[in-house]
């Protein structure tokens, strides 16, 4: 059962395939904005899977994020997300990410549960137009 409350949390380091210049969102090597929403969106999925049927599961369909800091290679970033509403299908999360240092992303994602099978099967007859 989905209740708004509900906690999530990932950490990882940060390495080269994370940054801006392999990403080609920029020419450093620091964390890439890409690489922080995919973290963003990974802690949120997670929070809840556990809590859903057999066979359903999550899509992003919003993302509204804050890049507020860099982060350099070697460093441990971790997200937080707190599940704040439930509107039948649709979920929306307050998310929070951090360095070492403190606070370097936040944003709002929403997630609406889907059939996974049904999802998939609808997604691949696309190919076949």
């Amino acid at each position: 059962m989905l209740e708004t409350g509900m906690k999530g949390y990932q950490e990882m380091t940060v390495t080269t395939a994370d940054t801006a210049k392999v990403y080609k969102s920029g020419t450093l090597d620091v964390l890439a904005t890409p690489r922080m929403a995919a973290l963003m969106e990974e802690t949120a999925w997670k929070s809840v899977a556990e809590h859903l049927e057999q066979g359903m599961g999550t899509v992003g369909i919003q993302l509204n994020l804050e890049h507020l800091a860099p982060t350099p290679v070697g460093m441990k970033i971790w997200c937080e997300t707190v599940l704040k509403e439930v509107d039948g299908r649709k979920l929306t999360f307050d998310l929070t990410v951090y360095d070492e240092t403190g606070k370097i992303g936040a944003g709002v994602h929403e997630r609406f549960i889907i059939e996974e099978e049904k999802f998939q099967s609808k997604a691949d007859r696309k190919k076949e137009a």
